[in-house]
């Protein structure tokens, strides 16, 4: 990965101290001083953020993290659901890759045993959009080569 290479990593801060631990993890790849944070309210938030930051031209990723759970007002799968088909949508719209680690668990409880499995949840699957980030990467650059 050369050093000029940008990230942008957009964290909703709706149960930030689960959702902060997937920058943690990505950061544990990727250097810190190549990325650049942005806290959003929420999920829902995310997508206007992240097409915002894909089409400014300094970022080649953008990773949106974000804990979505029922709370028993709304349907948290109808938001969890949007917010991912607009991050796909922020992605193919600019040509910049935009990951996900917006994790929307069936049965999540307030309780010290499920908040310390998805904590470290999160540093996992910050550690993994690392590893997609710098492998989406790498294939463009792939394709780039072939097509010249």
């Amino acid at each position: 990965m050369m050093t000029h290479t940008r990230f942008a990593f957009v964290k909703a801060q709706w149960h930030a101290d689960i959702v902060d631990r997937a920058f943690e993890g990505f950061t544990q790849t990727i250097p810190v001083s190549q990325v650049d944070v942005f806290d959003v309210p929420g999920a829902f938030e995310m997508p206007l953020m992240a097409r915002d930051l894909a089409a400014c031209g300094r970022y080649h990723a953008v990773v949106c993290a974000a804990f979505v759970v029922d709370g028993g007002i709304y349907r948290h799968d109808f938001v969890a659901q949007s917010v991912v088909d607009g991050l796909m949508r922020a992605g193919l719209e600019t040509g910049i890759p935009v990951l996900s680690v917006s994790l929307t668990p069936h049965h999540y409880q307030d309780t010290d045993h499920h908040n310390t499995i998805y904590r470290a949840h999160f540093i996992t699957k910050g550690q993994e959009a690392a590893a997609a980030a710098l492998g989406i990467l790498k294939a463009r650059e792939g394709l780039q080569a072939k097509a010249a």
